[in-house]
């Protein structure tokens, strides 16, 4: 049988999207692939471990504490939407992660992006 959390990783390096996790501490836990990709001018992959807070100014570093003061207090404040990235044509929400019981345990920015696919539906010749 397959372990539960290969098929959660995998979901996740599979995503076309960057997914950044984090701790309640804000220190970077986890990238996907397409994370390491897109931040590759940042340190890429040597960004897990370190801070996000470091990664952004004083304005959206006090807009991140607020959503997870947010998060923090009930357990059904779990999405909120933050950014239009107008060049990308995507919506960005922060998204909280908790454990089975429902405390926060961490959160991640999700990218959901408008544009039509261009992929070919079921092209798997």
């Amino acid at each position: 049988m397959t372990d539960i959390n290969e098929i959660y990783k995998s979901v996740l390096e599979a995503d076309r999207a960057a997914v950044v996790i984090c701790d309640l501490e804000h220190t970077i836990i986890y990238m996907n692939p397409a994370a390491v990709d897109r931040y590759a001018k940042w340190g890429g992959k040597g960004l897990m471990g370190k801070s996000l807070m470091d990664c952004h100014n004083g304005k959206s570093r006090e807009k991140i504490e607020m959503i997870l003061d947010w998060f923090k207090a009930s357990k059904d404040n779990d999405i909120v939407y933050t950014f239009f990235n107008e060049k990308e044509n995507k919506d960005v929400y922060m998204i909280a992660l908790r454990n089975e019981e429902g405390d926060l345990i961490g959160y991640y920015e999700k990218h959901e992006y408008r544009n039509r696919e261009t992929m070919k539906m079921y092209d798997i010749t």
